[in-house]
């Protein structure tokens, strides 16, 4: 079982979870790892797991998280990232129960692909359709994930949409996790594990 490409699909749940954080309380979050994780729902028929993120630099964020995360030295847990990242982890189950709900998310996703083929990855289009793909056919599999932050910016269209797509980057990179062996089990009793995992590709970056 190949532990590093494990360690690498949840990094990008925890990115998922840290980005919508970010832009909830501050408005905006790192734009290369945001587009990152939103192109990540698009790729899906990787030769391996990095190709779905494109090199381990773009999931620097999500690593990151892990550590802080899981790390037993760190005292200084972040709850409200708990919640997002376990959110997600639930809604995959969720979602990986409803045949009709995943049939649906593969044909949206792949009429976005077809979109890709005229307009470019930056257009508005795409992001509305990923945020609406969200909205349509995961998010009412399970309770809302409530979003806390600045009403400000969570009241924008533009910041909503992209945390919509973010929540569905998440559940993607739940998918692959799963797909890799991953388990709950594991991020309780093998912390150390994954934590020394998430360090050791953080220095590789």
């Amino acid at each position: 079982m190949n532990y590093q490409e494990q360690h690498l699909a949840l990094a990008g749940v925890c990115q998922s979870a840290k980005l919508v954080q970010s832009i909830a309380r501050n408005g905006s979050a790192d734009a290369n790892a945001v587009e990152a994780s939103i192109s990540s729902i698009l790729v899906t028929s990787p030769d391996n797991t990095q190709q779905v993120f494109g090199s381990l630099q773009n999931l620097a964020i999500g690593f990151q998280t892990l550590i802080a995360q899981l790390d037993s030295n760190n005292k200084h847990k972040d709850a409200e990232l708990t919640r997002y990242i376990a959110s997600i982890l639930s809604l995959e189950r969720k979602l990986s129960r409803h045949n009709s709900a995943l049939n649906e998310l593969a044909e949206r996703v792949s009429h976005v692909q077809r979109q890709l083929g005229h307009v470019e990855f930056e257009h508005t289009q795409i992001l509305t359709s990923l945020a609406s793909i969200y909205s349509d056919v995961v998010s009412p599999l399970a309770a809302k994930i409530q979003v806390a932050g600045n009403p400000d910016y969570l009241s924008q269209t533009s910041n909503q949409k992209k945390v919509r797509a973010l929540l569905l980057a998440g559940v993607r990179a739940a998918v692959l996790w799963r797909q890799l062996g991953g388990k709950r089990r594991q991020i309780l009793f093998n912390r150390k594990t994954v934590v020394n995992g998430a360090k050791e590709a953080l220095r590789t970056i």
